[in-house]
């Protein structure tokens, strides 16, 4: 039995409060690939400081599976449901992935507390995170770009340099291709 091969996607997983990593190395044990984005912050409680490694995403994380061969992710204990639209799990889009994968592996990943769809979409220029494109914010006087995952409308941002960004330009849709009217002086000639 392959769980993974050829037609596998990424897939966002809900799991249970608190189960995040639990998942994740049930699901590696099992062969799948996963990934649990991650972030470090720092608790200041009444006697220390304590460094924690949070999950970006609480409640979720990604795995990469065969859809039609998914029954070893729905029956890992801690696993909810693989999120979709209505009934029917969508996949994520492999590059969302990627620039998850590239800010996490930085450091600067931070949660961001709203899911942006407007806003200019700037790209990283250079540095480890060059090529990764999100939506330009400003957070206290701090120049952040926005990672969106649409699918679980959650965002993550990263603090960057303003001399490391540059604007990407709109995509525009492909036009249409243009209307063949026929002239009524031309449709009796023959």
């Amino acid at each position: 039995m392959q769980i993974s091969g050829e037609n596998s996607r990424w897939f966002a997983v809900r799991t249970a409060s608190g189960r995040e990593k639990s998942v994740a190395t049930q699901l590696q044990a099992k062969g799948l690939e996963e990934f649990l984005p991650v972030y470090r912050t720092r608790r200041r409680y009444s006697d220390r400081n304590k460094e924690l490694e949070l999950p970006l995403f609480p409640g979720y994380i990604f795995c990469r599976f065969d859809f039609n061969n998914r029954l070893p992710v729905l029956i890992t204990p801690g696993v909810q449901m693989i999120v979709g639209f209505g009934k029917m799990p969508t996949p994520v889009a492999d590059d969302e992935i990627a620039a998850l994968q590239r800010v996490v592996a930085s450091g600067a990943a931070q949660p961001h507390d709203q899911f942006l769809t407007v806003g200019e979409r700037v790209r990283v220029k250079e540095g480890s995170l060059a090529g990764v494109e999100g939506i330009l914010v400003d957070v206290k006087n701090s120049w952040r770009i926005v990672l969106s995952v649409e699918l679980l409308q959650r965002s993550v941002s990263v603090e960057l340099d303003r001399a490391a960004i540059e604007p990407v330009p709109a995509r525009r849709a492909p036009a249409p291709p243009p209307l063949r009217a026929e002239s009524p002086l031309r449709r009796g000639a023959g």
